[in-house]
Parts: structure tokens; C-alpha cells; sequence
């Protein structure tokens, strides 16, 4: 029965492998209950999951069952389901099994200014592909609701005054770069650092990306190349979805998508699901040696949202992508793709077989903190908390289910500007992202409440404050450890 207990408890991370774990102590049955929970082994029997990052059990081929709790403090909901300008309203869906095994499935059209047209893949791109339909959703009784503090474009914590000079400089010298007939690149990265300015962040990502060449000329010429290039692998692959070969892949994208960001209505419309899984599906496919691995679904979201913004001013979260010229959908759609090709290609071994990349890095976070906060490691093995239960996660989603999105963009202008920015500076991120915890670490006695912390981080109200001290902070660890291997060693 234990076994089967701490196969349920990993079971949403199989892919991790089973040698991380300790065999549980041998422990007296009657003094079980009268003893505090302290062990992961004694945990794992109380809990059902605690990493949230996708159920590889799924039965049917269904959208998920529920999005993640949501937090304790906030404010309960009335029965008003209109988006204010305080409220984000929770939007999600039940299984099958939670509706007693019927499967209403959604007829595939949807209204567009009193007008019904098709929605599938087939209406989209103008193509002979017939589109498997997707699970009719359905609602729950409203959650409680997240202030729009959470915004995806609210780049401060709280309500920032109108552009300052400082920042209209700022945004006048992107300008300048970006106009320039070569772009310099090192000097671009050098102000994108600190952050970008939302108006000119589109573009400065598929320079930084490498997916625009820093030639003002040669831009839309590769632009037009490479969007034609990805519709033109719609065409030759998406169709071998139900083939045998590709069920499977096809089926467990089907199933991550409704479950990535389920509080933003803008991902549960099923235009942009569909997006996403064409997307994910056609990477899959031309990347054998890693094919799709749960987590890749989240780091489609922040480019996609960017390349949103170049169309839209009010905020993305709530808008109707449908409204947009099927041309510009089409448009952000490649360009997402090939940016987040581009992401992958210098991470890919965190998603090969039994992702070696995330073992050495979660490794090497071990050891970077142990010289970093010895405190804070002892806490861990003298409570048992190994770093595989929380940083797993923190190195498959780049710490996207730890901060809002709004955060994770601002963190990627980083990312992007930094060299090996994904790779090398992110352990840098981790290890100040886990001492930014220290003192609630080390308040918590037991290993229940370590892991439900690490878990649970409160960053919900974060902001550009909070990400650029910790971006500070990364770096004068980058600074102090990254050239100095001996650092490592105790």
C-alpha cells in the first residue's frame, strides 16, 4: 500500500527517476498516528500531488479536470460574472467522470459579431485538415477571483503614473537601436537588461531570440520566409495527429493545453488552444529525440502573449483573438513557434530521456546553495527535503508556475539579453529565487510544511520590483560562483 501511496504522489512526474527517492524507514504501525509528519515518504502518504504539472494517468481524452487552488486571501465572488477593472474571474472546466461520464462534445463554431463560423484548424488555415473537436467545457460554480493586480500588462506592483522621462528615454533609445540599418545586438542586449519597454518588446525578442537577423532590410523578407515555411509544416504534418505514431504525442497536448494559465480567459478560448496545440504538435514531431514533454506548453504562453500585445493596447487577458484579421493570428502564431524553437534548441536536454539537463542542473543547485546559505541546506536534509521535489519544476517550467506572467515576461527581457540566459543564468535565478524564502524556510519544522511552502510561494502581488532585485541579486551570485568551480565544492 506505501508503494502504491508514493507512486500516486509522483505519478504527475513520472519521468523522474525512481533512484532520487529513499526507501522509507521502517516505522512502528501503532506510533504512525500519535507522530508528526516529518518525512517525505510519511508525507507523500497524506497528499495526492504537489508538483500540479500535468496528469499523465488521464483515462479519456478530455480538457482537464481543475485548475490549481486558488490563494486563501482572496476576496470571495459574487455572482457577477463580468470581468471588472479589480477582478480577474477563474475560468475553468470538469472531466467527464465529474459529470457522470457524459462527454458533450463542442460543436466547433462559436459567434463573431452575430455570425457564426467554424473555429477548428481546418476554418483557421484554410486547409483540407479535419479537425478532431475538442470536449464541450463546462462551468463550475464561480471560484474566488484575483485582483487585477495580476495583470499580464501591469508591469509594476501597483498602479504606476504615466510614462516618466526617464522611461520615455529609455524607449526613445530602443527606438533608435531598432531603426538603426544594422541593429547592434550587444548593445540592445545591454539596455534590454533592465527590462523593455511593452511598446517596442515584440520586436526586440525576435532580434534577441535570433530569429530576426539585426539587418533592418533582410527583416521582413525573413519574417514573411519563415511564416510561410511554419504553415507550410501545418500543411505536410498536423494531419498525422490521429496517425498511430502521433496519437499519443497529439493526445497529451490535448490534454496540457485547457491546464496552461486556467485563471487567464485568454487561454481557455479555444481559437488559442488550438493555437497552441498546432504549435506544440509540429515541434514535437520535428524534435524526435525529445518529441513533447509535459511543461514545453508553458513557455509557448509568454511569446505568444508579447506578440499579442503588438495588436492589442487594452489588456490581452480578456481580449478575443478571434476579433483579430485571420492574416495577424496567423502572423503571431509562426512567431511564437519559431521563438520558442529557438528557446528550446539551447535546453533541449532538459526534455530528452529522463531529462538529464534538469537532473545537472537541479544538482548544481544543490551545491550552489550549500555554499551559498548553509543554513538554509541543513534545514533540508535535516527535515529531508530533497531539492528534486521542488526545483524539478522550477528547471522543466523556468519557474513559470512561480510567478505570475506578467512577472515572467519581464524576467524573460533577462533571459534574453543575458548569454545562455535560459541555460546558465537561470540556476543563478533559482538559487536567489529559494534564499528570497529564507526565513519562512527555516520557521518551517517539518517536512509537510517545507514542501507545501516551496510549493506555494506567495508571489502573486509581485511586480518589476521584485523581479529586478531579484534578477540583481542572480546576478551577483552569477558574478561570485559562475567562474569560480571550486565554489561548488565544500
Amino acid at each position: 500500500m506505501a508503494t502504491d501511496n508514493k507512486l500516486h504522489f509522483w505519478r504527475r512526474s513520472a519521468k523522474v527517476p525512481g533512484r532520487f527517492l529513499k526507501e522509507a524507514p521502517k516505522t512502528n504501525a501503532l506510533s504512525i498516528k500519535s507522530k508528526k509528519v516529518s518525512s517525505f515518504h510519511e508525507f507523500a502518504r497524506s497528499t495526492n500531488d504537489a508538483w500540479d504539472i500535468g496528469d499523465d494517468e488521464d483515462e479519456d481524452f478530455l480538457h482537464p479536470s481543475m485548475p490549481p487552488a486558488p490563494q486563501p486571501s482572496a476576496p470571495q465572488s459574487s455572482t457577477n460574472l463580468n470581468l471588472t477593472e479589480g477582478q480577474l474571474v477563474d475560468k475553468h472546466t470538469v472531466t467527464a467522470e465529474e459529470e457522470d461520464g457524459l462527454n458533450e462534445v463542442r460543436t466547433g463554431t462559436h459567434q463573431t459579431n452575430g455570425r457564426v463560423v467554424k473555429s477548428n484548424s481546418e476554418a483557421q488555415l484554410s486547409t483540407s485538415t479535419v479537425r478532431t473537436p475538442l470536449q464541450k467545457q463546462q462551468s463550475l460554480p464561480l471560484r474566488p477571483i484575483i485582483p487585477l493586480v495580476a495583470r499580464i500588462s501591469d508591469q509594476n506592483a501597483s498602479g504606476a503614473p504615466p510614462m516618466t522621462v526617464r522611461e520615455k528615454s529609455r524607449l526613445d533609445k530602443f527606438r533608435q537601436l531598432l531603426a538603426s540599418p544594422n541593429t547592434d545586438l550587444e548593445e540592445l542586449r545591454r539596455h534590454s537588461w533592465s527590462g523593455i519597454p511593452r511598446e517596442v518588446r515584440p520586436i526586440t525578442w525576435r532580434l534577441l531570440s535570433g530569429y530576426l537577423p539585426a539587418n533592418k532590410e533582410r527583416r521582413e523578407q525573413v519574417l514573411k520566409r519563415k511564416r510561410e515555411e511554419y504553415f507550410g509544416f501545418i500543411e505536410q504534418y498536423y494531419h498525422s495527429r490521429t496517425d498511430e505514431h502521433h496519437k499519443d504525442t497529439y493526445r497529451q497536448i490535448h490534454i496540457d493545453i485547457p491546464r496552461t494559465n486556467p485563471l487567464i480567459p485568454l487561454f481557455q478560448q479555444p481559437l488559442v488552444q488550438e493555437v497552441f496545440e498546432r504549435i506544440l504538435f509540429i515541434w514535437a514531431i520535428r524534435h524526435p529525440a525529445s518529441g513533447y514533454v509535459q511543461g514545453i506548453n508553458d513557455l509557448v504562453t509568454p511569446f505568444f502573449v508579447v506578440f499579442l500585445s503588438e495588436f492589442v493596447e487594452e489588456d490581452v487577458e480578456n481580449f478575443d483573438v478571434s476579433a483579430l484579421p485571420l492574416d495577424t493570428q496567423r502572423n503571431i502564431e509562426a512567431d511564437s513557434f519559431w521563438c520558442m524553437s529557438k528557446l528550446l534548441d539551447g535546453i533541449q536536454d532538459n526534455y530528452t530521456f529522463a531529462q538529464p539537463g534538469i537532473q545537472i542542473k537541479v544538482k548544481a543547485l544543490e551545491e550552489l546553495v550549500s555554499r551559498i546559505d548553509e543554513d538554509v541546506h541543513s534545514h533540508f536534509q535535516r527535515y529531508e527535503v530533497e531539492y528534486l521535489q521542488f526545483a524539478f519544476r522550477w528547471m522543466n517550467n523556468l519557474l513559470m508556475r512561480e510567478l505570475p506572467l506578467r512577472c515572467t515576461i519581464r524576467l524573460w527581457d533577462t533571459y534574453q539579453a543575458e548569454a545562455d540566459g535560459f541555460s546558465h543564468f537561470h540556476l543563478y535565478v533559482c538559487a536567489a529565487f529559494l534564499i528570497e524564502w529564507r526565513k519562512e524556510i527555516l520557521s518551517m519544522v517539518d517536512f509537510q510544511g517545507l514542501l507545501m511552502l516551496l510549493q506555494n510561494l506567495p508571489t502573486i502581488h509581485w511586480g518589476n520590483e521584485e523581479v529586478g532585485l531579484l534578477l540583481a541579486e542572480a546576478y551577483r551570485l552569477k558574478y561570485m560562483f559562475a567562474d569560480a568551480p571550486n565554489h561548488y565544492r565544500r
